[in-house]
């Protein structure tokens, strides 16, 4: 019964309870996009592992360090393994076919990144090969490349173009795992420079190190840096983790003001919500004066307000919620090149459900507060 009085008084009007229901799955709709966005911002700090460092020039990325560092890193205390690479910025066809290219050392890179799934004999011909390559699914999906297949890239840091077969394409092992990136010989990069760069070779842009337990990791970095102290190239170790972060605080800008208009529209569909509630409870407050005297109480009376006005949150809510992830499917593959990770996390979905929850309770604060104090003979004189 109490249902049925609920949905009567929240459809009484039912253009104006649409438009209301409407809004708030716009509202939701876009703030759960915007979460998805800073969410996807942070993809690469979320899945990085504690047990990983890694090892850059301290001056800045840009500038690389030799590779005879690699064994003298391997006999610290508490490392497991040592891999090692190089940004290779190369160019796929044209300049808008962004992604993320690297030259590594392909056996230490896969033991030390798990979660880069391929299969046996996948694994066995890029490993044989050396000109052989590797990519993300999601990557060979967009270029429509498939085992086999030779590709070019134009190199920009390294010039000229550069001839790769795929050997593999590697799946995530969850929705966290990047399936963006591109593989290849960091022996087949260095052997081409020392014909053709000779000052060039046998230098690599960052170290990446295993560790044995993951708590070893700041005396570990100490201990690392150390080798190095007052050499030509000092170097600076940090976790994996806090590696990525470097990168997403120089958009730290961006994200905050990302943060901002998220807030600033739940602000607006909740002003707009309350207004729906006041124009109702105000046409009807000769029916709450009624209620009144026939001896309901001043709690039945809020319940109603409160449950009118969460009704209507709650399926604006749902129909949001609802349209989140097809909506953030198609903008993920707009803006795959720059968020390779971009789904809809059930952190998102709790935040949508938490601001559907205070939309509706602080909607329906005013109202409930005039209706409560209202005198009888007041409310029982607007009746007509």
């Amino acid at each position: 019964m109490l249902l049925k009085l609920l949905s009567r008084n929240a459809f009484r009007h039912r253009l104006r309870a649409l438009l209301t229901i409407g809004g708030i799955s716009v509202a939701i709709l876009a703030f759960g996009l915007l979460r998805t966005v800073i969410t996807a911002w942070y993809a690469g700090v979320e899945a990085s592992s504690a047990s990983r460092l890694v090892t850059r020039n301290a001056i800045s990325l840009i500038f690389t360090l030799p590779l005879s560092y690699k064994e003298k890193i391997r006999s610290v205390d508490g490392i497991s393994v040592v891999s090692y690479g190089n940004w290779f910025g190369g160019i796929y066809v044209e300049e808008k076919n962004f992604f993320a290219n690297f030259a590594v050392e392909p056996r230490s890179y896969l033991n030390l990144y798990p979660e880069f799934l391929l299969s046996n004999a996948e694994t066995a011909a890029f490993f044989r090969e050396r000109k052989a390559c590797v990519a993300g699914e999601k990557l060979a999906k967009r270029f429509g490349w498939n085992i086999g297949d030779t590709l070019t890239l134009r190199g920009t840091i390294f010039p000229g173009n550069w001839d790769f077969v795929l050997r593999g394409i590697y799946r995530g092992k969850d929705k966290t795992i990047d399936e963006n990136q591109f593989f290849f010989h960091w022996d087949y990069l260095n052997e081409t420079i020392r014909k053709t760069i000779p000052r060039r070779a046998d230098q690599v842009g960052f170290y990446m190190i295993g560790l044995k337990r993951p708590e070893l990791a700041a005396e570990t970095s100490e201990a690392v840096d150390r080798l190095f102290k007052n050499s030509y190239a000092e170097t600076l170790t940090e976790t994996e983790k806090a590696f990525q972060m470097s990168f997403v605080t120089m958009s730290e800008a961006i994200i905050t003001v990302i943060l901002l208009v998220s807030y600033v529209i739940i602000v607006i569909i909740m002003a707009v919500v309350a207004n729906t509630m006041a124009m109702s409870v105000r046409e009807r407050m000769g029916e709450y004066a009624v209620f009144k005297t026939l001896g309901f109480g001043s709690g039945y009376l809020a319940g109603l307000i409160l449950g009118e006005s969460l009704t209507l949150t709650a399926l604006g809510g749902l129909l949001g919620i609802g349209l989140t992830f097809p909506a953030a499917s198609t903008f993920g593959q707009a803006v795959g090149q720059f968020f390779p990770i971009f789904h809809v996390s059930a952190e998102t979905i709790w935040m949508d459900i938490a601001a559907t929850a205070i939309v509706a309770v602080v909607a329906a604060v005013i109202p409930i507060w005039r209706v409560v104090h209202v005198r009888i003979a007041e409310g029982l004189g607007r009746i007509g």
